[in-house]
């Protein structure tokens, strides 16, 4: 997946977690996933906790 289309998911707003960068149309940040990803956790520990809604968003999710 081209990186241009992986940015496009990610948005902040100073009125949501204080304008940390978070994944569009969730509040879920991007710094608590790529924590989760650093910490080696899977893809699935990660999803079965913060069910994305859409399968591209899960392809964005690169965890080995």
């Amino acid at each position: 997946m081209p990186e241009e289309e992986l940015l496009q998911r990610i948005t902040a707003n100073p009125e949501i977690f204080g304008g940390k960068p978070i994944i569009r149309g969730m509040r879920i940040s991007v710094e608590l996933i790529l924590s989760f990803m650093a910490q080696g956790e899977s893809r699935e520990y990660i999803l079965a906790d913060y069910p994305v809604r859409s399968p591209r968003y899960t392809m964005s999710l690169r965890v080995p």
